[in-house]
């Protein structure tokens, strides 16, 4: 093997190196955001009796539409459009992915 092709299978070893790291930060990230709703929504998004609604495996694209329209003022709530203003929406992907990927 070239020095060369040395050279860029060591760039490529290391890419997937930095893109693992940012990919578990991005799962710890979405989860401690996603664990504020815990209160309410039960762990991991599993409400006893559904009482709030369990968020757990919803529509990721559901999940953004409602959490944008708590924060907009577009759905009424007692609570959640308070919860809403205070996220961005790249935090709002984050949340929304890690509650689709939860099981029921």
């Amino acid at each position: 093997m070239s020095v060369r092709h040395s050279a860029r299978a060591a760039f490529a070893i290391f890419l997937g190196i930095l893109s693992a790291d940012s990919l578990a930060q991005d799962a710890n990230a979405a989860r401690n955001l996603a664990a504020t709703c815990f209160t309410c929504h039960g762990t991991n998004g599993v409400s006893v009796n559904n009482v709030p609604p369990s968020l757990a495996g919803l529509s990721k694209d559901y999940l953004l539409m409602q959490l944008r329209d708590f924060r907009d003022g577009k759905r009424a709530a007692t609570v959640m459009h308070q919860q809403a203003k205070g996220y961005t929406d790249a935090q709002f992907e984050l949340i929304a992915g890690y509650f689709a990927a939860q099981k029921r």
